[in-house]
């Protein structure tokens, strides 16, 4: 059995399956005096008698049928290889993690980041506890604070200002109670500003960011958000200015082995261009309508 060649079994196996040389013939292409010639080639080398002939076809003998199950197996742990190989040839992934607010953002203008003929998988992450860059959390992470050390190339973007905004049907409504996200949930001086400053008023609380601005629109009272949020949303309007101590600047971060990878070097440039371009949203210099990023 040792000198018993995988080619072999595999033209074996479609033997026994086909029931025939005919019909093996016509799966592999090959003739079937020579697929004749090769089976008793096979018995020959494993000392077995694999087949009963006839003129009705080829039906397995008993220790055709174990050497079946021997070839099945093999087959199985052939196909198992070359799926295994076949993956590293399949399409790179790059994975881009934020917090709930720039995520959605992402997410409305993945078209910017990767076109149509960009060979890779996008994966966009929201992760508003922060991430960890030490394992990798994202290969590409947008942060509110410039990290000081690891082994990460880092790219400074735009600043985000925020402000309080409540539902534009309330804009005369002096008296309002606030709407904040749960301290479990707070993570950013954003998410912990109303707390921190009006807790005694907080009506309403949620421990997710994309309900923050859906509970101020709908009338449950003031509260603070990113104004490249707050003024896309056509049914809120700011109360006051800007809040300064709030504004903070998007690091763009990677990990300095992953950066020079083709589709992560490509996703920071597209990232960097994106948020060139919408300076002032996040600035806050101007109010955008159209969608929020957050799920409806």
């Amino acid at each position: 059995m040792t000198d018993a060649g995988w080619d072999d079994l595999k033209l074996f196996l479609h033997v026994a399956t086909e029931g025939g040389l005919s019909g093996a013939a016509s799966r592999t292409g090959l003739s079937a005096p020579t697929i004749g010639r090769r089976m008793l080639a096979l018995e020959r080398t494993t000392g077995r008698t694999l087949f009963a002939r006839s003129p009705q076809g080829y039906r397995l003998a008993p220790d055709g049928e174990i050497l079946l199950e021997h070839a099945r197996a093999m087959q199985r742990a052939a196909d198992g290889i070359a799926d295994w190989k076949g993956q590293a040839f399949a399409m790179p992934i790059v994975s881009i993690g934020a917090d709930a607010w720039l995520s959605g953002f992402i997410a409305e203008h993945t078209a910017d980041i990767r076109g149509q003929d960009d060979r890779f998988r996008l994966c966009c992450k929201s992760l508003h506890k922060g991430m960890d860059f030490t394992y990798r959390e994202a290969d590409v992470g947008l942060v509110g604070r410039r990290p000081e050390s690891g082994n990460i190339a880092i790219r400074r973007s735009v600043s985000v200002t925020h402000a309080v905004y409540k539902a534009s049907a309330l804009a005369e409504e002096d008296d309002l109670r606030w709407v904040s996200l749960g301290t479990e949930s707070s993570h950013a001086p954003a998410d912990k500003w109303v707390f921190q400053h009006q807790e005694a008023r907080i009506r309403t609380w949620t421990n997710s960011p994309e309900l923050l601005a859906h509970l101020i629109a709908s009338g449950n009272g003031r509260g603070v958000l990113p104004c490249f949020v707050g003024d896309a949303l056509s049914g809120l309007v700011r109360e006051g200015g800007i809040i300064p101590e709030l504004t903070y600047t998007i690091w763009i971060v990677a990990n300095d082995d992953d950066r020079h990878r083709p589709e992560v070097r490509h996703v920071i440039e597209k990232l960097g261009q994106l948020f060139g371009r919408e300076r002032k949203r996040f600035a806050g210099e101007r109010a955008q309508t159209g969608s929020s990023g957050l799920a409806h």
